[in-house]
C-alpha cells in the first residue's frame, strides 16, 4: 500500500440540545502548523470530561486536516491544501482526496475558524473576507457577522484583501507565462473562500510563529471565544476588542529564482518606507517598496514562481 492509503480523515462533532449555529474548527491544514491541533485536542478533552458543555448548535473539530503533511512534519503533502480547494471526480494529488472529504463537511456548517501559524516572528492576526459585494470574484453578504466574530477572538490585528490581491498576482503570472495552475485565480481559493462560497462566514487565525509556545494558547482562547460568541457554550459573550489595527493587502511579490534573497530577516508586519530595499533578485535587481507599507507573509524558503511576500497598507475596515 502507498503511504497515503494508510492515512485517514478524522472529525469530532458535539451537538447541543437546542438549535444554534454550526461551527467547524480546523487544525493543521498545513502539516507544520500544529498550534491549532494542540488547542483543538485540549478543547475536545474539556468537552469529553464535562469541563466544557456545548449547549446549543454544534461544533465540529478537525484536529489534523492534512494528515500526509502532518506525518511528514512539513507544510504540504503533494501540494498546498489551502489553494485550489474544490472537489474533483479525478483526484490525483493527496490534497485532492482531502478536498473530496473536506469540502462537503465545510458545506454542512455556518461558520469556520481555521487555525494557522506563520514562518517568521510576529504577532497573531486574523484574515478577514471581503466586504459585502455582488462582484464576480468573491461575492459576499455577511461581512458584519464575520467581522463581529473576528473581533471576539481576542486578537487585535486584522488583514483583508487576500483574494483580489492574489488575482492581481495571477494577472502578472499570466503575462509572464507562468504554469497554468499558478496563473489561475481559482488556485487562490482555500478553506475560507470555499466556505463563503457555500454561504457561510469564515476566518483564518494566524496564531503566531510556528514554534512560538504562545501560539497554541492564542488558538485555544479563540476557540473558547468563538463558542461563547456564537452561543454554543454557556459562557459569557466576549467583549469585542477595541484597539484593533486593520491592514489591507495590495500587492503580492513572487520569488522568481532560488537566488532571490531578502535584504534582511523580515517578520510579518514589519514596516518599510517608500524606496526601501526589501530584497534582491538573483541578477542583482533590487525589489523596493513603492510606498510606506507593511511586509506580510515573508517566506525566505518560497519556491520559484510562488508567493515570496505581500505588502499591506493601513485600512479603516474595523
Amino acid at each position: 500500500m502507498s503511504e497515503f492509503e494508510l492515512l485517514h480523515f478524522q472529525s469530532v462533532t458535539f451537538t447541543g440540545q437546542s438549535a444554534g449555529a454550526r461551527l467547524i474548527v480546523l487544525g493543521a491544514v498545513h502539516g507544520n502548523e500544529t498550534c491549532g491541533t494542540q488547542a483543538i485536542r485540549r478543547v475536545i478533552a474539556e468537552i469529553e470530561s464535562g469541563q466544557l458543555g456545548i449547549v446549543a448548535g454544534s461544533v465540529t473539530f478537525v484536529p489534523v486536516t492534512n494528515p500526509l503533511a502532518y506525518v511528514r512534519h512539513q507544510r504540504m503533502g503533494d501540494r498546498n491544501l489551502n489553494r485550489n480547494l474544490v472537489p474533483t471526480a479525478t483526484p490525483v494529488e493527496f490534497e485532492d482526496r482531502i478536498a473530496n472529504w473536506l469540502c462537503p463537511l465545510l458545506a454542512q456548517h455556518d461558520a469556520l475558524l481555521d487555525l494557522h501559524s506563520f514562518h517568521t516572528q510576529g504577532e497573531p492576526f486574523i484574515m478577514l473576507g471581503p466586504q459585502d459585494n455582488d462582484g464576480t470574484l468573491e461575492p459576499f453578504a455577511r461581512a458584519a457577522e464575520e467581522t463581529a466574530l473576528a473581533l471576539s477572538l481576542g486578537v487585535h490585528r486584522f488583514v483583508d484583501g487576500w483574494l483580489d490581491t492574489y488575482a492581481a498576482g495571477v494577472a502578472r503570472r499570466l503575462a509572464a507565462g507562468a504554469p497554468a495552475r499558478e496563473a489561475d485565480v481559482h488556485y487562490g481559493v482555500g478553506t475560507t473562500e470555499y466556505m463563503r462560497a457555500q454561504g457561510g462566514i469564515a476566518l483564518t487565525l494566524e496564531c503566531g510563529q510556528h514554534d512560538d509556545p504562545a501560539a497554541p494558547e492564542v488558538a485555544y482562547r479563540a476557540i473558547h471565544n468563538a463558542l461563547a460568541h456564537l452561543r454554543l457554550a454557556a459562557a459569557p459573550v466576549p467583549a469585542p476588542v477595541t484597539d484593533a489595527e486593520a491592514l489591507r493587502l495590495y500587492r503580492v511579490v513572487d520569488r522568481a529564482h532560488a537566488g532571490d534573497a531578502f535584504a534582511r530577516a523580515w517578520s510579518s508586519f514589519d514596516r518599510v518606507h517608500a524606496g526601501e530595499v526589501i530584497g534582491t533578485r538573483h541578477d542583482g535587481t533590487q525589489v523596493v517598496a513603492e510606498s510606506d507599507s507593511h511586509v506580510v507573509f515573508p517566506n525566505p524558503k518560497a519556491q520559484p514562481e510562488q508567493e515570496w511576500f505581500y505588502l499591506a497598507r493601513s485600512s479603516a475596515r474595523v
